[in-house]
Formats: C-alpha cells, structure tokens, sequence
C-alpha cells in the first residue's frame, strides 16, 4: 500500500533558475540556426533541379525556384522500366550487402573481443595489417574475375564491401561495454555460444548495429565504381552507375554539339546534377530517420543481475 501510495503522488516538476532558462534558449537558438544552415544546401540542390538549365548558366544556383523547369527530371525518366530496374538492383544490393555485412562484422568483433579466445590477438593482427597494406585494384580485379568469376555478377557488387575493418573495430567498442558476466552466467545457465551471440549479444547491440548497418547502407547505395569494373549488362546496372552513364552521355552530346554549332542552352548539365542528387538520395532520406533513433549510448545500463 506505501509503494501504491508513492506512486499515486504527482511528480513534481523542478523550476529552472533564470541562468538555467537563459541558457537552454540561446542553446535551442544555435542549434536552430545551425540546422538551418545545414538544410539550405539541400534547398538549393531541390529548387535548383526543378530550374531551367538556361537560368543556371546565366544567374547560378539560388534557394528559390526560378524559370520552372522539368527536363532534368524528363531526362532521367525517359525510360521509367529502366530507373526502376536499377532502383531495384540498388535495393536489392544494398539489402542483402548490409545484412551480410553487419553480420560478418559483428561476429568478427565478437570473437575477437572474447578475452577467452586463445588466438585473438594473432588474428587481430590480421585485420590490422590489411589496414596498412592491401593487394590493389589489379590483384583484387583479377582475383574477382579469373578465380571467383564473377563478371557481370551482382555477387561482385556485394562482395567488396561486405567487410570493413574499420566497421569492425567501431563495432568491437560496442561489444566491449557489454559486461562478461552476462556471458558467464548464460554460460553456468547452459546455453552455447551460438545462443549467446544471438539472444544475448545481439539484443544488447541494437546502437552498434544500427550505426555499422547505416553505413555499409550507404556506402552500397552510393557505389558505382564497382559497377564500372564489374557490371557488362545494362539490366544489372545499380540506380548510381546507371544515372553516372546518364550524365556522361548528356555531357558528351552538349560537347559534340557545341562543337558543331549547335545551341545547347536548353539542354540540362547543371540541373541534371541536381536531379540526379535528388533521385538518388530520396531513399536514403526516408530510411535515415527509422534509424537514427537507435544512435544513442549506454543501451547496457543496468543490464546486469543484481
């Protein structure tokens, strides 16, 4: 009845001193601004897109939309089959690289984290050193090509970037915070390391994941140079490699035209670039807030039995 009772009672809010009021609201102000300044780029790449090419070229950017204008975005969905079929190639890259990724990753962090783990430090030397020193473009293309033979695979795509040594390392900080008594006394209890890792582990790793899941995502999105290496088949290309031929194309016929005497002024460069931004970051900018409600520390707190 006496805890009811002290949990009937109404909180009782705390008053700010005048130093305390004087601060937060300078504090909320600066942060305003700087947010401000940080999505005035982003207008300017959106009002930019929808402006005519002519106006770019004679007045430059501006963050309100001047001479409206829809042939940058015409341009790109001439073929709507094809953007979709590389927004479908991305996603699909992008899903199964990330998955595969963070996995492999957090199980590399883990092992290697186990002060129990007779080898871990010779093969965390291993990590280490390909840091340091790698094989390069040459040695990596030919391993790819003659030995896995994945030309023109998607599998050479998701390969490259599907463990980072960095991510590792961040990651290993994760796992570190997480106290050994929880694995000890999952250990006395009877469970395995597999039950470990996953119903123990993982649960407690949801910041940790998140952040390496978020960044193998981007960096699957926003790659195009593998594509360029590997990818032969135009229904393979990713959404970045396919809007990258694009611009290229749309270059190199302003230059020949140009060349030729012909007016360009309507063709769009500049607002393609812009276009093309847009188009490509769209996705990420919807899945980005889902995400970031993960980024916060101290998840661990009082997770271990009293």
């Amino acid at each position: 009845m006496v805890r009811q009772a002290e949990t009937d009672r109404p909180m009782i809010k705390t008053k700010l001193s005048a130093s305390s009021r004087a601060f937060y609201s300078v504090a909320y102000v600066i942060t305003t601004i700087e947010a401000a300044i940080c999505l005035i780029p982003f207008i300017i790449l959106i009002s930019s897109s929808f402006t005519s090419e002519n106006y770019i070229r004679h007045h430059g950017y501006s963050v309100l939309i001047h001479e409206f204008s829809l042939k940058a975005y015409e341009l790109i969905f001439r073929t709507p089959v094809t953007v979709l079929r590389a927004y479908g190639v991305s996603i699909l890259i992008t899903a199964v690289g990330t998955f595969c990724g963070t996995m492999i990753i957090t199980l590399a962090a883990y092992v290697i984290s186990r002060k129990d783990f007779k080898y871990r430090n010779q093969v965390s030397f291993f990590f280490y050193f390909t840091t340091l020193f790698n094989g390069g473009m040459v040695s990596t293309y030919i391993f790819y090509i003659q030995y896995l033979h994945l030309k023109d695979s998607l599998l050479a795509l998701i390969f490259p970037g599907i463990f980072q040594v960095f991510y590792m390392l961040i990651m290993r900080s994760f796992v570190q915070e997480i106290p050994a008594a929880l694995i000890e006394s999952a250990k006395i209890d009877g469970a395995g390391e597999w039950c470990i890792f996953f119903r123990i582990i993982l649960p407690l790793l949801k910041s940790g994941l998140s952040t390496i899941s978020l960044f193998l995502a981007l960096g699957y999105w926003n790659d195009w140079y593998n594509a360029m290496l590997y990818i032969n088949s135009e229904k393979k290309y990713p959404l970045q490699y396919m809007l990258y031929n694009l611009l290229q194309q749309t270059q190199a016929l302003a230059k020949i035209a140009s060349q030729a005497g012909i007016r360009v002024m309507d063709m769009p460069s500049n607002s393609l670039k812009m276009a093309m931004a847009v188009v490509a970051t769209g996705p990420i900018l919807i899945v980005y807030p889902y995400v970031q409600k993960y980024f916060v520390s101290g998840i661990t707190i009082g997770s271990v039995k009293g």
